[in-house]
This record gives C-alpha cells, sequence and structure tokens, in this order.
C-alpha cells in the first residue's frame, strides 16, 4: 500500500494544478463548487437535435456510466442541457463550426454549440471533465469557451503493409473523436495489399490483398460511423508509384510487362503506372468514379511520393511520349500524369490532396498539399496558393515521444514567415501511423496516446506549449481511451504473457517497464522485416515511452523534498540489479525470452550504478575521481538497442549520476536535483519534467504480481 499511495500523492499533485484536458480550450475560467454525478444525472437536448446529435447524446451517456458505474439516461431533469442551433452541414466538411461553449455550476451544465459537430466537441471536453470528488464523481464548476486553430486535424492509418481489420478502424475513429481529431486519411493500397473491393476491376482486391480487404458493404459503414463522430473519411489509392499490388490483377496497365506479385519487403519499387497510355486514364477514370460513390468527403488523395522512375526509363514507347509532349525530366511526366488524373477527380466531383511530390506548375488551386518533407514545402504550396498540410514531425511510426511531436508546429520555420494570407492556406496537420512494424494487435499502442499531443498540437492556441503540463494532461487522455475501448494499454499483459507461455512473471514486467521500442528507423537499419512476418516479439510488445520511467524521473527530482521517493527508487533499482538472474531461468527453451537476456544483464548492470549513485546521495558523499565519467560512458554502451528495444531505465540513472555530490558539494540540494539533466538518448529530445503519467494501474498491478 505504501508505493500505491505514493503513486496516488503524486498524481494528485500534478492533477490540482490545472483541469486534465487535451486538447486544452481556448478559454478556461474556473468557480468554486462542483456538480456531483449520481443515478439522477440526465441529459436532455433543448433545441435542435437529430440522429447524430441523439447518437452523440446515447454514446457520452454510455461513457459516463463506464467511469463513474452510474447509470445515465435521457428525462426532464435539467442535469445536462444541449442547446444546439442547427445542424450544420449534412456531411462533415471542411470548415465546419466546430465551436462549443461549456458551462458547469453545482446543479446543471449547459452545453451551447451552433452546430451538431460543435455539440460533439463539447460532449468529448465534459467527458474529460469527470473525476472523484469528496461525495463521488463530479464535474468541477468552469466555463469553457472553445474553439479549433486548425480546420483540418487527421490522423492518417496506413492499412495496406499491414492489414487492420474493421474493428481497429472503429476504435480509433472513437478514440479520434475524444480528442477532436476530425479527418481520418485511409492509405488504402500499397506496393503490399489493395484493400477495398472493387466492382468494376474485382483482381485489384482479389489478387492484391492476400484475401485481406474491406467490402464495399464494411466502407460504407466506416464512412458512417465516422460521420456521426464529425470525422471525415479521405480515401488515399497511391499512384502512379506504390502501385505493385495493383498491377498483380491488371498488369496491362504497368509501365513494363509483367508478371507481377505482391512485395514482401519494404521500400520504394520500381512498378508504376504507364502514364503515356490512354487506357490507363481510361481506367483510372472508371475506377475513382466507383470509389466516389463510396467515399462521400470532396476530397480524394492519390499519393504521388515516391516514384521510381526506372520503368519509365527504360520503357522506349514512355520515352517516346515525353519527347512528343516536350517533357524533358520524370519530374514533369508525373505532373503531366496528375495533371490528368486530376481531371478525372474534378469529373467526380473530387479536388485532389497529395504528398510533396505533387506539387508542380499546372495544378489546379484547390489541390491540397500534405508535407512530409518540412514547413519549407509547405510554405511552397501555401505560397503557390494551395492548401497545405503538415506530417512532417507527426509520423507515428518513428515512436518518437509524445514531447518531441507536441513541439512541431504547421508554422513553425518556412511556414512562419508567410504573409497574413499565405498562412490561411496552411489548413492544419495529420498524424501519420505507417504500418510496416505494426499489426492489428499492436497498432493502438503506436498511436495512442502520443497522437493526442499532436491533436493538441492542431487545436489549441499556439501558445499552448508547456511539454510538461501536456504530459500530466496525457496521462488523463490515456485512462479515458482505455473507457472507450481502446487497447493501447491493455494489449502489452496478453503479448508478454505469450511470450512467458503463461502469466507474466515480474521480471519480464520490470523489463518490458524499463524499455521502449525502436522505431521504423531504429528496426529497418538492425534487422529487415517481411511482409509476412510475425509482429510478435518483445520489441513489439514495449510501448514507445516508459511510463515506469517517467514516473521514476519525477521521483529523482523529489528526491530532497520527499524521502519517500528515495524509497520507491532503491525499491526499482534493486529490482532492475536482479533482473538478469531473474529472467534467465524463464528464458531457457525459449528463443523469444533468450533474445533479451543481454537486455536484461544491461538493466541489471544499470540498476547496480543506481543503486551506488543513490548510496552517495544519501550519505552526502562525492563519488571518487573520475567515477561519474566513467559510469556514463558505460550508461552510452547499455542505451545501445538490444532486440530493437533501448533501455530507457539508463535516464534514470543518469540523473542520478547528475544529482552525485561533486567533490567541492557538501550535500545534495532541491536545486542540485532540480537542475539534474535527463537524457533522452539517440534522436529523443524532450523535457523530462514534474509530471505523472498513465503508470498509475500498470504499477499498481506489479504490486501483486509474483517476485
Amino acid at each position: 500500500m505504501r508505493r500505491f499511495a505514493l503513486i496516488c500523492a503524486c498524481f494528485a499533485t500534478a492533477s490540482a494544478a490545472q483541469l486534465p484536458l487535451m486538447p486544452a480550450p481556448s478559454k478556461v475560467t474556473r468557480y468554486e463548487g462542483a456538480l456531483r454525478i449520481d443515478s439522477g444525472f440526465r441529459v436532455v437536448l433543448t433545441a435542435y437535435s437529430d440522429s447524430r446529435l441523439m447518437g452523440a447524446s446515447d454514446r457520452f451517456a454510455a461513457h459516463v456510466a463506464a467511469q463513474t458505474g452510474i447509470p445515465v439516461t435521457a428525462g426532464k431533469a435539467l442535469t445536462l442541457q444541449v442547446d444546439c442551433k442547427e445542424r450544420g452541414s449534412e456531411l462533415p466538411t471542411l470548415g465546419d463550426d466546430e465551436s462549443y461553449q461549456l458551462d458547469t455550476t453545482s446543479r446543471e451544465i449547459s452545453l451551447k454549440s451552433r452546430t451538431v459537430t460543435g455539440a460533439l466537441r463539447g460532449f468529448a471536453t465534459l467527458e474529460q471533465l469527470i473525476e472523484p470528488g469528496p461525495d463521488g464523481f463530479q464535474v468541477p464548476a468552469v466555463r469553457i469557451q472553445d474553439g479549433p486553430r486548425f480546420p483540418w486535424r487527421g490522423l492518417m492509418l496506413d492499412a495496406a503493409r499491414h492489414w487492420m481489420p474493421v474493428a481497429v478502424v472503429k476504435r480509433n475513429l472513437d478514440a479520434m473523436e475524444a480528442v477532436k481529431l476530425n479527418v481520418f486519411h485511409w492509405h488504402l493500397s500499397d506496393d503490399q495489399g489493395f484493400r477495398v473491393e472493387s466492382r468494376r476491376f474485382p483482381r485489384l482486391a482479389q489478387l492484391g490483398s492476400d484475401g485481406n480487404f474491406y467490402t464495399q458493404v464494411e466502407i460504407r459503414q466506416v464512412v458512417s460511423y465516422a460521420q456521426e463522430r464529425g470525422i471525415r473519411v479521405i480515401p488515399e489509392f497511391d499512384v502512379p508509384g506504390h502501385t505493385t499490388s495493383w498491377l498483380v490483377g491488371y498488369p496491362e496497365f504497368a509501365s513494363l510487362p509483367g508478371p507481377y506479385a505482391i512485395a514482401r519487403k519494404w521500400g520504394v519499387f520500381q512498378p508504376t503506372l504507364d502514364p503515356s497510355r490512354e487506357t490507363t486514364y481510361a481506367f483510372l477514370d472508371a475506377f475513382i468514379g466507383e470509389m466516389a460513390a463510396l467515399f462521400p468527403d470532396s476530397y480524394f488523395h492519390i499519393g504521388g511520393d515516391e516514384v521510381d522512375e526506372t520503368q519509365w526509363k527504360r520503357s522506349g514507347s514512355i520515352q517516346a511520349f515525353a519527347r512528343e509532349h516536350q517533357l524533358a525530366t520524370s519530374h514533369d511526366l508525373q505532373a503531366y500524369f496528375n495533371q490528368r488524373l486530376q481531371k478525372l477527380l474534378k469529373k467526380h466531383g473530387k479536388a485532389m490532396v497529395g504528398w510533396d511530390e505533387v506539387l508542380s506548375p499546372g495544378l489546379a488551386p484547390e489541390t491540397i498539399i500534405q508535407s512530409w518533407r518540412g514547413q519549407a514545402s509547405l510554405a511552397q504550396a501555401a505560397i503557390e496558393g494551395h492548401g497545405g498540410l503538415l506530417s512532417f514531425g507527426y509520423y507515428l511510426d518513428h515512436l518518437w515521444p509524445a514531447g518531441q511531436h507536441y513541439g512541431v508546429d504547421p508554422l513553425d520555420g518556412a511556414a512562419g514567415n508567410l504573409t497574413a494570407e499565405q498562412t490561411k492556406h496552411i489548413l492544419g496537420g495529420e498524424a501519420c501511423m505507417w504500418s510496416e512494424y505494426v499489426s492489428a494487435e499492436t497498432v493502438d499502442s503506436r498511436i495512442w496516446p502520443r497522437a493526442a499531443a499532436i491533436a493538441e498540437r492542431l487545436w489549441s492556441p499556439r501558445e499552448t506549449r508547456d511539454t510538461d503540463a501536456m504530459y500530466a494532461r496525457l496521462a488523463n487522455v490515456s485512462r479515458m481511451l482505455e473507457w472507450r475501448g481502446v487497447r493501447h494499454r491493455s494489449a502489452l499483459e496478453p503479448m508478454l504473457s505469450r511470450l512467458a507461455g503463461g502469466p507474466v512473471p515480474q521480471p519480464l514486467w520490470t523489463l518490458a517497464g524499463a524499455s521502449e521500442a525502436l522505431g521504423i528507423e531504429g528496426r529497418r537499419n538492425l534487422r529487415e522485416n517481411a511482409s509476412l512476418e510475425p509482429l510478435n516479439r518483445f520489441a513489439d510488445a514495449v510501448r514507445p515511452e516508459s511510463d515506469e520511467v517517467q514516473a521514476l524521473e519525477v521521483m529523482v527530482k523529489r528526491m530532497a523534498s520527499e524521502p519517500a521517493a528515495i524509497t520507491e527508487l532503491r525499491a526499482n533499482l534493486t529490482q532492475w540489479s536482479l533482473n538478469e538472474i531473474r529472467l534467465q531461468p524463464l528464458a531457457r527453451n525459449n528463443s523469444l525470452l533468450s533474445e533479451v537476456l543481454p537486455l536484461a544483464a544491461n538493466l541489471s548492470r544499470c540498476g547496480k550504478i543506481g543503486l551506488r549513485a543513490l548510496e552517495l546521495i544519501e550519505a552526502g558523499h562525492s563519488a571518487p575521481a573520475g567515477w561519474v565519467q566513467e559510469q556514463n560512458r558505460e550508461l552510452d554502451r547499455l542505451e545501445e538497442p538490444v532486440a530493437q528495444v533501448r533501455l530507457a531505465a539508463v535516464r534514470v540513472v543518469r540523473a542520478l549520476l547528475a544529482a552525485v555530490p561533486s567533490p567541492a558539494a557538501a550535500s545534495v540540494t532541491p536545486q542540485t536535483l532540480g537542475n539534474a539533466s535527463v537524457r533522452w538518448g539517440n534522436e529523443r529530445l524532450r523535457n523530462s519534467a514534474a509530471t505523472v503519467p498513465n503508470w498509475i494501474f500498470e504499477m499498481a498491478r506489479s504490486m501483486i504480481a509474483p517476485n
């Protein structure tokens, strides 16, 4: 119970400072008092209402019941009055009014909005306000006036490289609604898979998907599900490159003769559509017409990135076509293709979205450029009059810490030098979840809760930039997402159990809590995976950010003022120091565990260094000459990836080494501890801060786990 009490005390300290809302609202006014939520709590729609608003009200009631265990229904009691003026647009549309005002007192709550979409955003905020209080669950008295900074706030999910079933898509749409993301960018084709049923061209999915694709009925279900939550769905069918899976069934549209097979590796491949033949455009015309009927949004993503020119260069007919049309380079040839494609999209009522590479003269003004290269290309698109979206810095597959994503803004760098008129073209951004190294089992943990930090960057005022405060609120969001059915936390235990072949032993919990998975760059450099290789290893189970390590970093900063923090640190360091010897018997005849034994050895060494540093700090003794420097060099070694995992525990021990008294110091002061540097390691930069992440339940569970 001592450890649990310390955890709760840390949580209370962090949460008392501000409302745990994410994204942070535009304007908040606090008042005294709170509204108690009890069995009499009701939701009443007092003005405009339709099926979408009633559905949102029912979802809100279900979420509140899940959070509190208290049933919430519709009725005549005026506990929550929802005053929505009008429907707004029939379908979620770019530029919808998403603003709302929320007033809570000790007697009732009022949610006002002009549109249904605004009411949806208000419901999401109200859910986050619910908290335990002296008399049960309550909502603090507050006035919130809120609206988004950018109109386009998206999540891109790659269902092509690894298949993502409908259930996965829906629960991530639920999570998007919770943090006010409003565009679901669905990457549906790539070299490794074509994922949508086409009745006009059935071999696209039949031969290009390994049998894993969405039927047209399922597509309509997902689009409707998203619309009910105020989320637009934009499909991406990548052309003219990344089209290997297209050409398995239809090689006649390729730049060079087939046959073709689904790609099983990762990278940029040579197969491309032939831009010189009219039959290619007739095929695309029919295909786009069919897909346009499934996806009602006015925008249609054509990819256009990473086009390998090899086949174009090798094709005599394509080169002859290029000379005839005075297309001097492959970029010119792709620009020609894009302009032809744009006319087809317009014919079917769609405007084009494409990655940076599609930007060239001759594009229609309504074309939107999505930048994965950075704010410079984003700014160039705006200068040329195109809408722009930033995804640079928001690639979730890199598994950067949330704070690093949080530090990237669409209006940083070159985009910050635009005129006021040009700045209007910056529409927002999208977090991107590419799926080379994620599966349906692991994808939630690679998206959430870190995507919530990006959602805040795109919704909240630009001056909302305190990374420490963000992490404190991120903990609350993570817990809320679990109530909505997201599996970013709950997937860890069954994956570790599978590795262990039974209940998860404490040494494996300890190692997982002290580790962080490498992102795509680290995994690609260390080991080349194929698309059919199972993602069932330790590196797939552990999370991108260690909640346990974040909590211990907080304790290092609080050692001087909270003696219990030293006790907690010593307990964890001791567990680390014993990890290798405790894990060894479990790894016998188990290849999935034996591959992490070197990591366990590194954790044990790390724990021993930390215990010695803590001993010196407690005694107020300085370290022998050169000892701290020697140990930091050893930590450099321990920080090197093992089994595609980085040892996050190193950060805690570095902070302890920084707090060891120097020969001239008589004792350790709070200022010494507060100034201790915490190093994130290769590619990881963020402030470490006194925050309380979502480690409460994991830590509580560890107290009753077997040693």
